[in-house]
């Protein structure tokens, strides 16, 4: 066997230097994964449960990544090309390298597995509402996942370009544009759609995103134990203005959103009143007919 080339001591200090820098970066893995993870506010077991599985599959990831691009840097400055120097010994394999690294990985997505089956059914499936409830409807549709005890708030979630638009349950016309308002300790069930092209619906502290799509319902949940306000964007390319489709979840107490909910449906039969006011004028050729309110935001 042709004897190897000596190692380039600079080249060596420098990958060792790389690889500390890495380490570096990677070591205050909080703030780390503060910057790469979802956000988790509001109390929102569903987007706590979907952080916690993102963060343990990147910390396993982590030094899995470190080592698989440490071994290659270094076998590359180790063994790169020589004028002059002999041709390096061909190797066709290692058995006992290729079963260690297929069992290694074998176990590692077993272990991943497992995990996430066992935080799925957390994330996927609502949780039982709150003692003060909104007063809503239980899911009709086949298929759907329901609530396991309690009254839920369901809202049917409309994107278009570029806004969303919030249909709320019970009697009469009850909607809202850009901000859904909630109420606390109360699961939330969403039909998200869309009325044109392809969206995506996604607050980032609160649940996982869902694409609404023209002519089908896709359903997400979630339940805000804080009081505030939770933004987020369409997640989906969908026109020119597609940075300007913004979304947001208002969580209120229960007491307060009773409030909002009586002052929303006011707001709105006056308005409707003053159009149908304004249509009559119009149509019937009578002067003076004003401006119409528009529906409340």
């Amino acid at each position: 066997m042709a004897p190897r080339p000596p190692i380039d001591r600079r080249l060596l200090a420098a990958l060792l230097g790389l690889l500390v820098v890495c380490v570096a970066l990677v070591a205050p893995a909080g703030a780390f994964a503060d910057l790469l993870t979802p956000e988790d506010g509001g109390g929102s077991p569903q987007a706590g449960r979907t952080d916690t599985l993102y963060k343990i599959t990147l910390y396993m990831a982590i030094p899995i990544f470190l080592l698989v691009e440490g071994v290659l840097i270094f076998t590359l400055v180790r063994d790169r090309f020589r004028r002059g120097a002999p041709q390096p010994a061909q190797v066709r394999g290692n058995t006992r390298l290729e079963i260690g690294w297929t069992v290694g990985a074998t176990l590692i997505l077993v272990v991943l597995t497992g995990i996430t089956l066992a935080l799925l059914p957390g994330i996927r499936d609502p949780e039982r509402s709150g003692p003060e409830e909104a007063g809503a409807v239980q899911f009709a549709a086949t298929g759907q996942p329901t609530v396991p005890g309690g009254e839920e708030l369901r809202v049917r979630v409309v994107g278009q370009q570029y806004l969303w638009r919030y249909d709320y349950p019970g009697p009469g016309r009850l909607f809202a544009y850009h901000t859904m308002v909630v109420p606390t300790n109360t699961t939330v069930t969403l039909d998200i759609t869309s009325a044109d092209v392809i969206h995506s619906f996604w607050i980032p502290e609160l649940f996982g995103k869902a694409d609404a799509v023209p002519g089908l319902t896709n359903d997400m949940w979630f339940k805000v134990t804080e009081e505030g306000t939770y933004r987020g964007n369409c997640a989906e390319l969908c026109g020119e203005n597609h940075a300007q489709m913004i979304g947001a979840v208002k969580a209120v107490s229960p007491g307060a959103y009773r409030a909002w909910v009586a002052r929303q449906r006011t707001e709105i039969d006056a308005a409707t009143r003053a159009l149908v006011e304004q249509r009559r004028r119009f149509e019937s050729g009578t002067p003076g007919g004003g401006t119409a309110n528009t529906p409340p935001q």
